[in-house]
């Protein structure tokens, strides 16, 4: 039955900036999903260990605020550095249920100097093995206040069972060249994660999947006003804008013909799952396949560089 796949979506919050908490929740919701028999699990963006809600509600674009420098410290401190054995844990218990797993993180880049954070998506297969840190191309509007660019080193594509799967984060699946890079890789599972709104997902999730006749798998993440920890730096500053729900899910799946598998699910934290089954995949290519029979390289092509980004090169 290589042809079906049981995902299951994680809608959760994070413990906000808790970086050792919000392990530990994401542990447990490893542990839940085991039971129901996911073969695939996926986390929203930037959960480990949150998303910047405060430069919203801070006055975040203004220059040299203590306020926005001192929460910035905190969340690079609770950032995740993947060469220092940081999500040793969730590899293991990825290899233990032979379970695959994206997630969302805020990784602190050791090989562009550990100070700033790249919004990246790590793909962990059945076996508990990192496969790929995708950093997020372009962070959108004011996340650019708080997040470093990425580079194209984790555009890939992965095996699991007869599907190929990859991802984007947020508005990177807006961009229409990453898309293709994904496609003409044989991707057929497209994996996109949102910090939390159907606002995102409702109407790309099901675009995507009828453009590239592929399953498209949307998470999102929920917080909510008494989410953030009592110990967050600044906690009054920021709830004293903030509304009462910040992110309200909407996670989904929507099949190669570009229906819903899933629609669209607010305010309920958990994991959702569903099978999923591949033949759909080759049934929808048959009218349409846009690096396939519905293409034409010899008229337009795409080059991509993969190579991970680095300021020094040493040579000893």
């Amino acid at each position: 039955m290589n042809n079906i796949l049981k995902v299951g979506l994680a809608q959760i919050s994070p413990v906000w900036l808790d970086k050792e908490a919000t392990l530990k929740k994401i542990e447990h919701t490893i542990v839940a999903a085991a039971e129901q028999k996911t073969e695939l699990l996926v986390f929203g963006e930037a959960l480990l260990p949150g998303y910047p809600f405060w430069l919203a509600h801070t006055n975040g674009a203004s220059w040299d605020l203590k306020v926005n420098k001192e929460i910035h410290a905190h969340y690079v401190r609770n950032s995740i550095q993947v060469e220092a054995g940081e999500l040793n844990s969730i590899c293991t218990l990825a290899k233990t249920h032979k379970m695959a797993i994206y997630l969302g993180i805020m990784e602190r880049a050791k090989d562009r100097g550990g100070h700033s954070i790249y919004c990246s998506l790590v793909y962990i297969n059945e076996k508990g093995e990192i496969k790929s840190v995708h950093r997020k191309l372009q962070p959108t509007y004011d996340e650019r206040l708080t997040w470093a660019p990425g580079d194209g080193n984790g555009l890939q594509v992965h095996p699991l069972k007869d599907f190929t799967v990859g991802g984007l984060n947020c508005w990177e699946n807006w961009m229409p060249l990453p898309r293709a890079a994904l496609y003409g890789l044989g991707e057929n599972l497209h994996i996109a994660v949102w910090p939390g709104s159907d606002y995102n997902t409702k109407d790309i999730t099901r675009f995507i999947a009828r453009e590239s006749r592929s399953y498209v798998i949307s998470v999102s993440s929920l917080m909510r006003k008494e989410d953030f920890p009592k110990n967050t730096p600044h906690l009054s500053k920021i709830l004293e804008n903030a509304p009462d729900v910040l992110a309200n899910g909407g996670s989904c799946i929507a099949g190669p013909d570009g229906e819903w598998v899933v629609a669209p699910i607010l305010h309920k934290e958990g994991v959702i799952c569903q099978k999923i089954d591949f033949n759909r995949v080759y049934e929808e290519r048959q009218n349409f396949d846009p690096v396939g029979h519905y293409s034409r390289p010899d008229v337009t092509n795409l080059q991509v560089n993969r190579e991970r980004q680095s300021t020094v090169t040493f040579k000893d």
